[in-house]
């Protein structure tokens, strides 16, 4: 063991010893910074506190002098705490407390305290945290929030004792030589939120080949009709959390942690019901606290504990009480209980530092039966791989038909042939979409407006036609003219105010007429994206296909893996060292 892992292993010991103590002292009503525990001059009372520790060392089972030392620290914080609260009050100046990558503390085993007025902008702080411990690019984090450095402390929610994370954000000796190039994260968070932006904007109206878009699908692969400002978010979102996952699997936990609080920044803005169809946002919870327990943020529990709350609850709505949703859909369960174990392996380390021992072994024996199951032999692995299959299929083979080796060459065998025809109707249903788009053209319409005809009829060509063919003979309406009043008969309908508008536009301002539009459509019908029109297509595709845009798009696609399940291959090689140092910590 390393000196950084021993620091770690007795840091969270520490911590578990404290919370046991700090719940005793709470049952007693004992306050360790009032006399007898602390005197006048604030210094420790030696006999009382020896007398607490002898007392409390039986029912810890630990020596004297452990729970000497870790009342002494309960006391001192305490009376630390006090402290601040009295010149908060006499100065207005706040004590908060700074979350330092391990490397930068100058003591891992002591705190690291900051003391500053709220009412003054962030980049002061920044940029003194930046001089006190030669960090040249941080981003700090409040409570899983990214704090903006143009804003006061105060306006972001920042109070005395607050615990502020700061997150490393560039380090040019372990980023790749690609990411080197770049001045910092920042320009990779910029770049990452411009090329799925652009993404995002493209409707499918020109080659895919050419100009990739992306659409959102089920877990079949069928696409979903989103509203499209959700669809952006919901693109956005779902970019910066295969941007962070791919940071992690190279465990560069500071950057990744970055592009996952933007994802859960992104998530925020759909709505709260497509959310709790998918199990995006859940494996999104689960991957900032993996974070967190990397970054070994122990400071970071509350956020943390609600985040896998948010996670189980969102794995429960997707797969079911026993997983029974998840089976009508996929068939079998085995390959998403890696998720599990990681949710429940994470739990109880947090149970573990909160000194509830007992739930924490009883969560770890969870960890253990599921890492034994999901864990396949080399044997296993090897044989399927000499039949011609990669890792990761031979992997989540095994464990969809939990270790069975013949029945995980007909499931691999079976998934290939699913990926391969849902792959040629994809790209078959993209070519017919181009051909469909060509023809309308040839009529005298606009790639915009046929594209969007399209995509109002599920690719129905002659649907399409009757549409643009109203659309010309009553004149498009342009979206500011659409009729408050009509809008709101629409509303009353039950329709989105997006998806009405765009009836009304498309129907020219027809009430009926857009109803039954909206009706055929399952009530939603997306506005326009930022596609050219037929008079601008010169200028504007010229920028939309510039290099730069093509450079962008290219980077970002490179982290979206070719393969739908690349989230739940987990070699758990981390997780096997977390549960070996947890046995550790509770032996």
């Amino acid at each position: 063991m390393n000196m950084c892992s021993y620091v770690f292993l007795e840091t969270m010991t520490e911590q578990n010893t404290e919370a046991k103590l700090k719940s005793l002292l709470k049952l007693e009503r004992i306050q360790l910074w009032n006399p007898p525990y602390t005197e006048d001059d604030n210094q420790p009372g030696l006999q009382h506190l020896q007398e607490l520790a002898e007392r409390y060392a039986p029912l810890l089972r630990l020596p004297v002098v452990v729970v000497g030392g870790a009342l002494e620290s309960i006391r001192g914080q305490a009376v630390k705490r006090g402290k601040g609260n009295k010149t908060f009050r006499e100065t207005s100046v706040a004590t908060l407390e700074l979350l330092l990558p391990r490397e930068n503390k100058k003591d891992p085993k002591k705190k690291t305290y900051l003391e500053t007025r709220l009412d003054v902008p962030l980049q002061q702080v920044a940029d003194r945290i930046s001089e006190d411990f030669g960090l040249k690019h941080i981003k700090l984090i409040l409570n899983g929030r990214t704090l903006r450095l143009d804003q006061c402390l105060d306006e972001q929610g920042v109070k005395n004792h607050s615990k502020v994370m700061v997150l490393k954000v560039n380090d040019a000796e372990q980023l790749n030589k690609e990411e080197e190039e770049k001045k910092n994260q920042s320009e990779s968070l910029q770049r990452t939120q411009k090329g799925f932006q652009i993404l995002s904007e493209r409707d499918g109206s020109e080659d895919p080949e050419t100009m990739p878009f992306l659409e959102i699908a089920d877990q079949k692969g069928n696409p979903l009709k989103i509203p499209q400002e959700e669809k952006k978010a919901l693109i956005l979102a779902m970019g910066f959390h295969e941007k962070g996952r791919s940071l992690m699997k190279r465990r560069l936990y500071d950057a990744a942690l970055c592009h996952l609080l933007q994802a859960d920044q992104n998530f925020s803005q759909c709505g709260s019901a497509l959310l709790s169809s998918v199990d995006n946002y859940a494996v999104l919870q689960l991957d900032i606290v993996w974070c967190y327990q990397a970054l070994e943020a122990l400071s970071c529990l509350e956020d943390g504990r609600s985040r896998l709350q948010r996670a189980e609850d969102g794995f429960l709505r997707c797969y079911g009480e026993q997983q029974q949703r998840l089976l009508m859909i996929k068939g079998t369960s085995g390959r998403e209980e890696v998720l599990f174990l990681r949710l429940h392996l994470l739990q109880a380390l947090l149970c573990y530092l909160e000194g509830d021992d007992v739930q924490a072994r009883q969560l770890l024996s969870k960890v253990e039966s599921l890492f034994g199951r999901l864990c396949p032999t080399s044997e296993d692995m090897a044989q399927l791989m000499s039949l011609g299959f990669s890792e990761r299929e031979a992997r989540l083979g095994l464990r969809a038909c939990h270790g069975d080796l013949q029945q995980a060459e007909v499931h691999i065998s079976n998934r290939r042939q699913e990926r391969q025809e849902l792959m040629q109707r994809e790209r078959q249903k993209r070519r017919t979409r181009v051909e469909a788009i060509t023809t309308l053209t040839e009529f005298g319409f606009s790639r915009r407006d046929a594209a969007r005809a399209l995509h109002c009829t599920d690719g129905d060509m002659d649907k399409a036609y009757a549409i643009l063919l109203d659309s010309s003979q009553t004149t498009i309406i342009p979206e500011e003219s659409v009729s408050p009043e009509k809008v709101e008969q629409l509303l009353y309908l039950g329709f989105e105010r997006d998806s009405a508008e765009e009836a009304l536009r498309l129907t020219g301002g027809e009430v009926q007429s857009a109803t039954q539009l909206l009706l055929d459509n399952q009530g939603v019908l997306s506005p326009p994206s930022a596609s050219p029109t037929s008079e601008d297509t010169s200028t504007s595709s010229m920028s939309s296909t510039s290099a730069e845009d093509n450079k962008l798009i290219n980077e970002v696609l490179e982290d979206i893996p070719r393969h739908e399940e690349d989230y739940l291959d987990l070699t758990l090689e981390e997780e096997s060292e977390l549960i070996t140092a947890l046995k550790t910590y509770l032996s």
